[in-house]
């Protein structure tokens, strides 16, 4: 028989354990506090992706050893969403105490799924906030999930089944069903998936077309569901968009939120980053609508600046939320004393059982930088923005390609080959480490897209993002017209 210590996975000697922790904790805050004396991103080299190609380690290692690789080889090649210069797709920044409060959700190892503990009651609380948010009834219920799109997938799964009644959980969709759902051209893509995994299919998605400001058109929508109706089908679904991943439009969530009233439509708010936008007191106003959501998927880990992961879904009617899901089964009886106490629990609400501690990190966020901090973070991102939209247009070199409703700037060199030159401006701006941008297409035109979501970005980095465009602008024409 093995001796106790040989099969713990504990330290033999905790001092030495300890002292390598605070080694460990020490170089995070010191990458975090000098994020800007490193590049944004870098390209992996040979050696550091050779060092993750070797086989499965049978003997123990030594946490020195690996934490020495982590630096060496892991640290220096992440995506570096953390730094002030990175402007890609639309990655929060982290922030230090989410991280610390990480570390302490890992040592309790706390399992989420349910039954009668206080990490339970940290994510309620966290509802509770959500549901003054965004001004939603007592009865609504919400749960920490990955990110906006297992959130839209279970709005989806809500919606079909308030559409289709409980029974489709065992029978299924009929053959031939007839559902349809809408949304713009411009929504996430999770979205189709989320139809896609519910056994709904990607061809009962409508994708409706934009007015100039880059919104869903909502004449548009109203003729297709007309159209759907005649046909006989049966429109069950509206998933509007606050900040669309291309150009951060909004979209006309009032008018969208009447259609759904008047047709009797589930009306699902995308808000990936947007829907953050309430803790602003400047752009709260734009979100007008949303308050009449029957579901909203939205992200703690964008706009709300904590550590991956924290997405979030807020259902209204938390009766139909519970009956979507809820699988009552010998192994997980409830009771209304002792460790099975609780109930409802959260797994009664998604299709995880087991669960991290995502709330943690969140209720450390709120509680120690307060909602009006956050607010002023998103405020200011968007102020950015505008700052970068001045830049741009007060330029003879570049060339602005959609209106900046909130913090995307989409923007081109001007150039006789525009899309050649612009992609490979992009890709000389990301292998600078200078800024990191990303790129989109806009009305059929290759775009720099530069998404301001970092609390640590400010008007330098805006500037350094416009002088090296215009600097590799001018080299990557110069050599084409070599």
């Amino acid at each position: 028989m093995l001796k106790t210590s040989e099969a713990s996975l504990d330290p033999e000697n905790w001092q030495d354990f300890r002292q390598q922790g605070h080694r460990m904790l020490d170089d995070m805050l010191d990458y975090i506090e000098n994020l800007r004396e490193r590049p944004v991103w870098q390209p992996i080299p040979p050696a550091a992706r050779a060092v993750f190609a070797a086989p499965l380690p049978k003997q123990s290692g030594d946490l020195r050893e690996a934490h020495q690789t982590f630096m060496q080889d892991v640290l220096p090649y992440a995506i570096g969403n953390s730094h002030p210069g990175f402007m890609g797709w639309v990655h929060g920044g982290g922030n230090p105490v989410g991280m610390l409060a990480e570390m302490l959700s890992a040592g309790l190892n706390a399992n989420l799924g349910g039954r009668e503990q206080i990490p339970v009651e940290v994510e309620r609380q966290l509802l509770r906030w959500v549901r003054e948010l965004f001004d939603f009834p007592e009865t609504a219920t919400g749960l920490f999930v990955t990110g906006t799109s297992m959130a839209n997938l279970i709005s989806v799964l809500v919606a079909r089944t308030a559409a289709q009644g409980c029974e489709v959980r065992e029978q299924g969709l009929p053959d031939g069903h007839r559902l349809t759902a809408y949304t713009s051209v411009s929504a996430h893509v999770s979205v189709a998936q989320a139809l896609d995994m519910a056994g709904i299919g990607t061809n009962a998605l409508r994708k409706i077309s934009l007015n100039v400001q880059f919104q869903m058109d909502v004449a548009d929508l109203e003729r297709k569901i007309a159209e759907d109706k005649v046909a006989g089908m049966t429109p069950f679904m509206i998933a509007a968009t606050a900040g669309t991943v291309d150009v951060g439009a909004i979209d006309p969530l009032q008018a969208i939120a009447d259609i759904a009233k008047r047709e009797g439509i589930w009306f699902h708010v995308d808000g990936a980053f947007g829907a953050l936008g309430m803790l602003a007191g400047d752009i709260a106003p734009r979100l007008s609508g949303i308050e009449r959501a029957d579901s909203i998927a939205f992200d703690f880990h964008k706009w709300g600046q904590v550590p991956y992961d924290a997405g979030f879904v807020l259902v209204r009617d938390g009766e139909l939320h519970h009956n979507t899901f809820a699988s009552p089964v010998a192994y997980l009886k409830r009771e209304t004393r002792g460790m099975a106490a609780g109930s409802p629990w959260p797994c009664d609400f998604g299709p995880d059982l087991s669960r991290s501690f995502r709330a943690l990190k969140t209720w450390f966020t709120l509680q120690v930088y307060g909602s009006e901090k956050l607010g002023s973070v998103i405020s200011n991102t968007c102020a950015l923005a505008q700052y970068l939209r001045q830049r741009v247009e007060d330029s003879h070199e570049l060339e602005l390609l959609a209106p900046v409703a909130l913090n995307i700037v989409c923007f081109r060199y001007r150039s006789e080959e525009p899309d050649r030159v612009n992609a490979d401006i992009v890709i000389a701006l990301q292998e600078s480490g200078i800024v990191a941008p990303s790129s989109t297409t806009i009305n059929g035109h290759f775009a720099i897209r530069a998404a301001i979501v970092n609390h640590r970005t400010e008007i330098r980095d805006i500037d350094a993002l416009i002088e090296a465009t215009l600097l590799f602008g001018d080299k990557i024409t110069n050599k084409i017209n070599m």
